[in-house]
Order: C-alpha cells, then structure tokens, then sequence
C-alpha cells in the first residue's frame, strides 16, 4: 500500500498523539471524502450551471461564484482569483467583513486580484480550474471543521487562503493574512453577530451597528431556520 506523509503543526501533533487517534484510518476517510467531493466539483458545467448542485452553499455564496465565472470571460476556466474577485465585488458578505476586521482594505484586495486577471472578454468558462476546486473542497472542510451546516463566503475566504497553489492564496498572504488568524476573526465575526443580535435595542451605537449588519444577521437567523427545519 502507497504510504503518504501527512505534515501536522506542532500543536495539533501533540494533540493527536495525547488523543491517540488512528491517524491512519482518520486520513483515510477524509481523503475518501474529500476526493468525492473534489472530483463532483471538477464535473460541473459552468455553461449549465444549476444551483441545485451546491445545495449548502448560502444563496450569496452562489452569487459569488456566478460573479466569478462572469469575471472569468475569455480564460479557460475559473481559477481561484476570480472566486476572490467574486467575493469582493459582491461586496456584502462576512467574507469581505472579515478582511476588514483584519485591517485589509477590501478595495485594496479588489485591485491586487484585478492585476492577476486578463481584460474581460470571450466565452464564458466551463469548469473550475483544478485550484479553484480543490479550494471549494477546502471551503467544505472549513465549514465541516467549524461545526457549520452550510457554505458561506468567510468559508470560501479561508478555502482559498488554505489552498497553497492558487492565485487567491498568494494575494491574500500578500497582503498579511494567513489561515489561522483569519479563522480566528471568522469564529470571533459569527460569535459577535449573535451576541449583537440578543442586546437591546435602545442603543444608538448599536442600533447602527446592527443596521449595517443586518443582511448578515438575517442571514444567520435563515440558516437556523432551516436547520431547526422551521
């Protein structure tokens, strides 16, 4: 049987081996898993896309990735920085919140990106670069990982921050991020927004807060809803 070498930080090795776990076994399944949903991914036709084919995906999330095939006119396929492109130029969502508890101008991000793709132009794309899939793959896992039943955009930000070959990934090292800060302010963003939710409102401050937050909340209360099957 092939043996691959699986490369852990120190942190979580340690943990794994307080824990002793089947390190072996566990690799398995998750690769099993991950392949599945990588290789169904790489099947899409992006020329006949149906929504239906990203059921956990939030509604925003798949405006995204339809901002993103738009941008990709004229290239082969639909690479990672035109799924980061799409995150900004939707413009709304937590993804572009979290860049901006980072202190990451998300304009600045937009440009960075814009420099990395072609002057628009040609047919539209027909499937996701072989990055970009395994980035929605990472975005998957992020979700999995964070206890989340759907695939929103701070989802999609971490996949392509993890992704280490992609156009996406650079740019946002680039500009300082790195995968486990951003998860950091992704858990602190989601916990902040249902404790946002649950103050009075008699707050001016938090009236305009909650304002601004509003889509996002509104959100959130959504997917609760139909995971409660309300």
């Amino acid at each position: 049987m092939p043996k691959i070498n699986v490369y852990l930080p120190d942190e979580l090795a340690e943990a794994v081996k307080a824990a002793s776990l089947p390190v072996s076994a566990i690799c398995q399944r998750a690769l099993e898993q991950s392949v599945r949903r990588v290789t169904a991914i790489r099947a899409i036709a992006l020329n006949d896309f149906d929504d239906s084919q990203l059921t956990q995906f939030t509604e925003r999330t798949r405006t995204v990735i339809r901002l993103a095939v738009e941008a990709a006119a004229g290239a082969p396929n639909v690479g990672t920085e035109h799924l980061l492109a799409g995150i900004l130029r939707e413009g709304t969502n937590l993804g572009v919140h979290v860049l901006r508890a980072m202190e990451i101008d998300p304009k600045l991000a937009e440009t960075a990106v814009a420099a990395r793709i072609p002057t628009a132009g040609g047919e539209p794309p027909t499937r996701f670069s072989d990055f970009a899939a395994n980035a929605l793959e990472l975005t998957v896992t992020e979700a999995l990982s964070l206890g989340h039943n759907y695939v929103g955009c701070e989802h999609l930000l971490l996949g392509l921050l993890s992704e280490p070959g992609g156009t996406a990934g650079d740019v946002l090292r680039e500009l300082g991020m790195d995968v486990k800060t951003t998860r950091q302010t992704v858990v602190a963003a989601l916990t902040g927004y249902q404790h946002l939710r649950a103050q009075p409102g008699n707050d001016p401050v938090l009236a305009a807060v909650r304002k601004e937050l509003q889509p996002i909340i509104e959100r959130i209360e959504r997917l609760e809803q139909r995971a409660d099957g309300t």
